[in-house]
């Protein structure tokens, strides 16, 4: 009696902790939201003076009303999150979903790949009108999409191809792992994890990459000679230098290093390169080589690995408490293999704690890019690297006068004016 009673009180105990963590996450975000969304109405009607010189008034508002935009959408798809969040868990949808899987297929491995596949069906056909209006709707209004509904159909189809090939398998290991390894699998898990990891790392830009766009080798002669003599003047080395047909999808511009090791190559959208001078390109070549520079990618991998490990070791101690599968609106099956739900119900719970400690990584992140930027400036021009980077803010429609608090809380990049200020403050 003493136990049942116990049992009870863990399991009420962790619905009213859900409850609450829910209801103040989505509460944190719709408030940040809204300053967000106050912030940069007010400051619509006028370009921040330290850029009247440089941004029109057009190219301004443009970027006010995109952020608006996304921001008010952001909000409607926050909601729907929580909606499916708590139907899925305190309103019984996993348990059922679960249950009449059982009485088809019986208990076993192949019942809780079914449920992790059907969970992850389910969901992506739940969140398709978001990402059909954000496509085809917002992108289109502002002039950013420049895919075709075909496209976007073969880009899905290719998706969900390679998710069956690559993740059923995973998926299949990791929960026969979870089931036959004993009291350490997590670790093993996580072992895997980190291998799974490092593999995608290698392999994506080689055989993953060139499924979905085009990668044709730099045949500008002035840049791929600059190019080149900044990577030895920087001491890197890498496979190549390719140009990649971003604008088949859409009209934001970008650059970026990918792969590990051996296999490491330099991509730059071909709308990066409409848009920059030879200048322009070294500066945001060289912003990228301070990441490496600066061990920035090893850094960020360690930190994914450490903390991937915690999550692992989490979830192996709340797999074995019933008050964890109860409290999340869950009836666990009586003879085990559990496993399958256990990992569904922690993917939902971890969330709400990104919520609180997100912060935290992206004031690291805009360390990050401090420190590549000012790399940049050291090997380039910070007239240059701030040339480029305001032609990308206005390029990408990015606002120039995001809220303060806002920023802290979701910002992987520094706004604008202080990321500008700071590059031309240390040119030399």
């Amino acid at each position: 009696m003493t136990e049942l009673f116990a049992s009870n009180t863990a399991s009420l105990t962790t619905t009213l902790i859900f409850a609450v963590a829910l209801s103040l996450s989505l509460l944190l975000k719709f408030w940040l939201a809204s300053r967000q969304i106050r912030h940069v109405a007010q400051h619509r009607t006028a370009v921040p003076p330290a850029f009247v010189e440089k941004v029109s008034l057009t190219a301004h508002q443009k970027a006010a009303d995109y952020t608006l935009t996304k921001t008010r959408f952001g909000m409607l798809e926050l909601a729907w999150g929580a909606a499916l969040t708590l139907v899925w868990t305190l309103l019984g949808g996993l348990s059922e979903l679960n249950q009449w899987l059982l009485g088809w297929m019986g208990q076993g491995l192949a019942q809780q790949v079914t449920l992790l596949g059907a969970f992850v069906v389910i969901g992506g056909v739940l969140d398709l009108p978001f990402t059909l209006y954000q496509t085809f709707v917002i992108e289109e209004r502002f002039g950013f999409n420049k895919t075709s509904l075909a496209l976007w159909l073969q880009d899905m189809a290719k998706s969900l191809l390679l998710s069956a090939l690559i993740g059923l398998p995973f998926v299949t290991l990791v929960l026969w792992m979870m089931g036959a390894t004993g009291p350490w699998w997590w670790l093993w898990v996580w072992g895997v994890w980190m291998g799974f990891n490092l593999l995608a790392l290698l392999i994506y830009p080689t055989w993953i990459a060139p499924l979905f766009n085009k990668f044709q080798p730099l045949q500008d002669p002035q840049v791929k000679d600059r190019v080149t003599q900044l990577m030895a003047r920087c001491g890197f080395t890498s496979k190549g230098f390719y140009v990649m047909d971003g604008s088949k999808r859409s009209a934001h511009a970008n650059a970026y290093f990918t792969g590990f090791g051996a296999s490491k190559r330099v991509v730059f959208y071909d709308t990066l390169l409409a848009q920059l001078s030879p200048d322009e390109v070294d500066a945001v070549l060289a912003h990228e080589l301070g990441h490496f520079t600066h061990r920035h990618v090893i850094k960020r991998i360690v930190s994914m690995f450490a903390l991937s490990l915690i999550g692992f070791m989490a979830l192996g101690w709340v797999s074995q408490q019933a008050w964890f599968f109860t409290g999340l609106g869950v009836v666990p099956n009586l003879n085990g293999g559990n496993d399958a739900l256990a990992l569904l119900l922690f993917m939902m719970v971890l969330p709400l704690a990104g919520t609180f400690i997100g912060p935290v990584f992206a004031q690291l992140s805009r360390k990050h890019e401090f420190e590549a930027d000012a790399y940049a400036v050291a090997q380039t021009s910070g007239s240059a690297l701030a040339g480029a980077l305001l032609k990308l803010f206005e390029d990408n429609a990015s606002t120039l006068t995001p809220d303060p608090v806002y920023v802290q809380f979701y910002y992987s990049h520094p706004p604008a004016t202080e990321r500008l200020g700071h590059i031309l403050g240390t040119a030399h």
